[in-house]
């Protein structure tokens, strides 16, 4: 018995699959998935076999159809397309398409084809933002898997990112991951077997890279690490700020020096202003990259580098990839400005005046000394003018007598601007109020104190900042977008929600606004924004917890920066959540919040925020700030405190020529053309849009794509009985019955695949997915269900099923007795270095019955939809297919025009692999597609022509 033969075990038939162990035989049902494969001791079953004939794997053959169950055309494509959505192991260049449910765009497939190029794989993936990089590095983790070459693999990211890569991976490229981090490794655990530990025992797996880290649990992570390892965000596992940088740092670079281990950076900021780090990061491909001067390199050192990088701004897509149709929304920035009220701007004239006494006072003093005060002086602004409980709270906080920071970890606070690994939260830097504290005179402290009440006494009536984001929601709303409000503090979001909730509910009833913050864990958080997208309208408040790992494009599409970030880092990834692959709408609004007479506000945008804009807008995509240079810092503390004392009017005029302003925009403007350099030489200009499409397409003609599925599942709800109606209020939606009375009649294996809920289930077929609905891909468990089980009936034998295997039509398309064979040939793919594998395709071929003409796939394709013309006798259906059949037994036998043309549609295949090889740089050697004989018959149609014709 050979590979791809027919065998018959435990009553039932089965097609025998290539396996690496001869004494192990790999059996698929005969209408089932390679993902019911069982497996069967080739010895256990002889011996077996002897008293129970069952049990011993015997030759077979694939049941032929009977004449007896005969139907329609539309029966018969039923089935065909039902066989073509069960297809695995499909028959093209690319193996993993027949196991995923999304169907990438083609500029997605071009880290798939570097990477099949390199062995082993190791690819730095530095597309833009929200360009779906998580995509393309599944994309190669499920090829390598299907090639078998590899059969353990982890993806290492930050706790926050970790439950949505699980989600991603099971969902989109059904691989069963498991999260391994200080919440869940104990209920792993539990599950093991003896000896085993939970990094050898779960084959997927996804990691948080904080937890893993740390020597206690990276130890036996590296005793025994899988094949294939991506690291998601890996600008945060290059040496820098902090000791966590650098014990991610080692943990990847001890996987990378094994030579064998595939490795996946994954990172929208390769250089995050630090070209050392850039070099670290690219010496994790190849030790030799770190040692190369990036600035200098010569055409063969670029060439090397190129087959490693992909580096894509999403103009690079838009024109190369996409023929400058956006798959993207368009951002539009916005502004909308505020004055502070009499009591506000008492308070912050108040504060400001306090705060530029304290720094500048310590100029005198020691350097660390001096910047602690830099730094206390800016986190007491910015709680100030986040709002008055945010500044209330801080103080309020103070007083309770909170341990300081210890001397010397002050430097930390060199980014009081920006969360750091020490201070990753969103609440008040309380800590940096107590410092300041430490070196405050009696009369100082009361002032303060008079400070905090100064706070407390600010009604939300008199917080023009907060009544003016109220307006700016209220026209986000009525002009049909759903915003994020990010702001910085706790407190502060509390405060926003709870008036906005209020202040819009008359307006809009149907209205829901929630506030998430670092307040809620990181599951609650996630099952709380799937609740708040089933709300007509919303409005989610979060702090910068949800800036990075939830992706909020299916549910929203604008957001308002209601404390303005003094990162520019940080604001794009607040509008990154919004504005990226996936977003059903065209355009997505950032609304940037500021106060016209609040010099903080002022700095932060002339210093910052402009710069970085004008910078997107020239280059195409965002350059990090250099975050790691202390200028930032020093240029906000000079252009607040130093350079000029405050006007009249309340804003702060400020020049962009001061020294330490001019010398953070030079060294920002060379990064920049750094990046723009970067790009344009890994932008990957030498793969061919056109050549990448062309190989899309062949695989969508085996597979089936996004259309094929659609037309499959609302016939096939109608064949089984379930009532499904297109959503009138949004295009591309329907709406599935899951409520008992409409499922009644549904069988019982597909309504198992119905999920329980209230209302109706929302899917749809097209991506981006729009807001409140469920992608249904080929691999759907629910599009699955309703394949296997009209495959099954159909060969069931059952009288009246959906789908049948002989069908027969009078038609005026064709001028002679015409049959169209549905076909399920295996080839094996032979590999130089590889063991052999198995592909498999559903073929529609045709001949014209008692001759020796054969029809081209692409000639009996069409014929397979045609409408018929008047209506056959049942019993003269009968006869001409059971001749068909007998004619399609001679061609079988024969070697003749079928064989030729099977033989022909394997050269095909080969060429296409071959193809693939060329596209992508590779040698072509000891490669072949080999058909086996005979092919499976899965169904039969027979076209009559119409008397006469």
């Amino acid at each position: 018995m050979k590979p791809a033969s027919i065998v018959h075990f435990r009553n039932r038939d089965w097609v025998l699959l290539p396996g690496e162990d001869p004494e192990v035989l790999l059996l698929r049902p005969l209408t089932g998935t390679s993902d019911d494969v069982v497996a069967v001791h080739r010895v256990l079953s002889d011996l077996l076999g002897y008293s129970i004939p069952s049990e011993r794997v015997s030759p077979s053959s694939f049941p032929p159809p009977d004449p007896r169950t005969v139907a329609d055309a539309q029966s018969v494509h039923l089935l065909w397309q039902a066989g073509r959505l069960l297809l695995r192991e499909g028959a093209t260049p690319f193996r993993s398409f027949g196991r995923i449910s999304v169907r990438p765009r083609p500029y997605q497939l071009v880290p798939l084809m570097l990477a099949l190029r390199l062995d082993p794989v190791r690819l730095l993936i530095a597309d833009d933002v929200g360009v779906g990089k998580t995509i393309e590095a599944a994309l190669i983790a499920r090829e390598l898997w299907e090639r078998g070459e590899v059969r353990r693999m982890a993806v290492l990211c930050p706790p926050y990112l970790c439950d949505q890569w699980q989600k991603e991976l099971e969902q989109k490229f059904h691989l069963e991951a498991v999260v391994v981090g200080s919440g869940t490794v104990a209920q792993l655990e539990r599950r093991l077997p003896a000896g085993r530990t939970v990094y050898e025992h779960y084959p997927v797996q996804v990691i948080s890279i904080d937890f893993v880290k740390h020597e206690r649990n990276k130890h036996q992570f590296l005793l025994r690490p899988p094949e294939l390892v991506i690291v998601d965000e890996a600008h945060g596992a290059t040496p820098g700020r902090g000791e966590d940088r650098h014990l991610r740092y080692e943990l990847v670079r001890e996987l990378a020096q094994h030579p064998q281990r595939h490795l996946i950076l994954l990172t929208a900021t390769p250089h995050s202003g630090i070209e050392d780090a850039f070099r670290k990061l690219l010496g994790l491909l190849d030790p030799s990259f770190e040692q190369w001067d990036l600035a200098d390199l010569d055409d063969s050192k670029r060439a090397v580098l190129a087959r490693h990088l992909v580096q894509r701004t999403r103009k690079d897509i838009l024109v190369q990839w996409e023929g400058g149709i956006s798959c993207f929304p368009e951002r539009e920035p916005v502004n909308a400005t505020y004055v502070l009220s009499a009591p506000y701007r008492e308070l912050f004239e108040k504060v400001y005046d306090f705060c530029t006494e304290i720094v500048q006072s310590g100029e005198s003093l020691a350097q660390h000394r001096r910047r602690m005060r830099w730094w206390s002086a800016l986190a007491l602004l910015r709680c100030v003018m986040s709002s008055p409980r945010s500044a209330a709270v801080a103080l309020e906080r103070r007083r309770r007598g909170q341990e300081p920071v210890p001397e010397g970890e002050g430097e930390d606070y060199a980014y009081a601007y920006e969360p750091s690994d020490r201070n990753p939260g969103d609440e008040a830097p309380t800590p940096l109020l107590d410092r300041m504290e430490l070196e405050l005179s009696d009369p100082e402290r009361r002032q303060l104190r008079q400070l905090e009440l100064l706070a407390q006494r600010i009604r939300p009536d008199q917080d023009n900042k907060l009544s003016g984001c109220v307006r700016v929601v209220r026209d986000l709303l009525r002009d049909g977008f759903n915003p994020v409000v990010w702001c910085f503090y706790v407190d502060t979001a509390e405060y926003v929600a709870e008036h906005l909730s209020r202040e819009l509910q008359a307006a809009f009833p149907d209205l829901s606004v929630l506030c998430l913050t670092g307040r809620v864990s990181e599951e609650e958080r996630r099952a709380k924004v799937e609740e708040l997208m089933a709300a007509p309208r919303r409005v989610l408040v979060a702090t910068d917890c949800l800036s990075e790992g939830i992706n909020l494009q299916e549910g929203f599409n604008a957001v308002v920066h209601y404390d303005l970030p003094w990162n520019p880092n940080r604001l794009e990834q607040r509008e990154g959540r919004v504005d990226r692959y996936g977003q059903e709408s065209k355009k997505v609004r950032a609304v940037r919040y500021w106060g016209q007479d609040n010099p903080v506000d002022g700095a932060v945008l002339r210093v910052l925020l402009e710069k970085a804009e004008t910078i997107r807008k020239t280059l195409g995509t965002h350059v990090p700030v250099p975050e790691n240079d202390p200028t930032v810092v020093e240029a906000l503390v000079h252009a607040l405190f130093f350079e000029r004392r405050r006007p009249a009017s309340g804003q702060l005029p400020l020049e962009l020529e001061y020294p330490l302003i001019r010398d953070l925009h030079q060294k920002w403007d060379l990064d920049a053309r750094r990046e723009q350099q970067s790009r344009t030489r890994f932008a990957q200009h030498a793969l061919k849009p056109e050549e990448v499409a062309r190989e899309l397409e062949a695989t969508d003609q085996v597979l089936g794509d996004p259309a094929a599925v659609r037309n499959f599942v609302l016939l096939a709800c109608q064949k089984v009985g379930l009532p499904v109606r297109q959503d009138r209020r949004a295009q591309g939606v329907w709406l599935v019955p899951t409520d008992q009375a409409a499922l009644a009649a549904v069988p019982e294996a597909v309504r198992r695949a119905i999920p329980q809920r209230r209302t109706p289930w929302r899917i749809t077929f097209t991506s981006p997915t729009p807001p409140g609905a469920e992608y249904l891909g080929r691999n759907h468990p629910f599009v699955v269900a309703l394949a296997r089980y009209l495959f099954e009936q159909a060969f069931s034998g059952a009288a009246d099923t959906a789908a049948t295997r002989c069908g027969a039509i009078r038609t005026r398309q064709v001028r002679r007795l015409t049959a169209l064979a549905l076909l399920r040939p295996r080839y094996q793919l032979v590999q130089q270095d590889r063991p052999p594998l198995l592909a498999e395709e559903v073929l529609v071929t045709g001949w014209e019955v008692f001759t020796d003409r054969w029809l081209s796939p692409a000639e009996a394709l069409p014929l397979l939809s045609v409408d018929p013309e008047g209506s056959i006798a049942l019993q003269e259906k009968r006869d001409i297919v059971r001749e068909a059949l007998e004619d399609l037994r001679r061609h079988l036998e024969l070697q003749g025009g079928l064989r030729d043309l099977v033989l022909g549609r394997a050269r095909e295949l080969e060429e296409a692999h071959r193809r693939i090889r060329r596209t992508i740089g590779t040698t072509v050697r000891g490669l072949k597609v080999e058909p086996y004989w005979p092919p499976d018959v899965l169904g039969l149609l027979v076209l009559q022509p119409v008397v006469g014709r």
